[in-house]
């Protein structure tokens, strides 16, 4: 993780004592956008042990360590499901395989996007959504700065480091958005923290 974004961080009431405490986190790029996407929509709702599983048969299924979307549009629905996949699930997978390939997208392509083109982008796939979007570039692009205002981890976490008590959702997502101003322009790294 970068100097200057822990610099900042520690800085901020309460983050040099939870940087002290947890140390460095590590974030960065990652390759194979693709296998990352449908695995995030995979393990959504589901236990780490329970996603694992199912994406450990997955991989047996289309034969591949690494699949490409024409290894998955090779599968239909029924095939999907018989790993664990719930119909939705199986067909958003699907969706991604098909606009992947009908898009001809690349790595290098979405890494050329900026933060609000590439949430534009893939939230034109059906069952692809904001949080899903979001913690693809947290996690497998390393942006830097993106704040997920609805990941229930990153609102419990602010809720319990500044005792927002008693708030109602609205309330609460007002509150972390003016808070996220102050962790800019490293509030990936701060979400990590929290």
């Amino acid at each position: 993780m970068s100097t200057p974004a822990i610099n900042h961080l520690q800085k901020l009431p309460h983050f040099k004592k939870i940087i002290d405490t947890i140390g460095t986190l590590e974030n960065g790029e990652r390759n194979n956008v693709f296998i990352h996407l449908v695995r995030s929509i995979a393990g959504q709702q589901l236990s780490t042990k329970a996603a694992a599983s199912i994406f450990e048969k997955f991989l047996k299924l289309v034969e591949a360590k690494n699949p490409k979307p024409e290894h998955i549009l090779a599968l239909n629905i029924e095939e999907l499901r018989s790993v664990g996949f719930s119909y939705s699930k199986g067909q958003y997978i699907l969706n991604i395989a098909q606009f992947w390939l009908d898009n001809k997208v690349t790595d290098a392509k979405l890494k050329k996007l900026s933060d609000e083109e590439l949430l534009q982008y893939l939230t034109q796939i059906k069952g692809v959504g904001v949080w899903t979007v979001q913690m693809l570039m947290m996690f497998t692009l390393g942006r830097t700065n993106i704040f997920a205002v609805d990941d229930l981890g990153i609102q419990q976490g602010m809720a319990l480091i500044y005792k927002w008590d008693q708030l109602t959702l609205k309330e609460l997502k007002l509150k972390m958005l003016v808070q996220s101003k102050k962790y800019a322009p490293y509030n990936t790294i701060a979400c990590m923290y929290i």
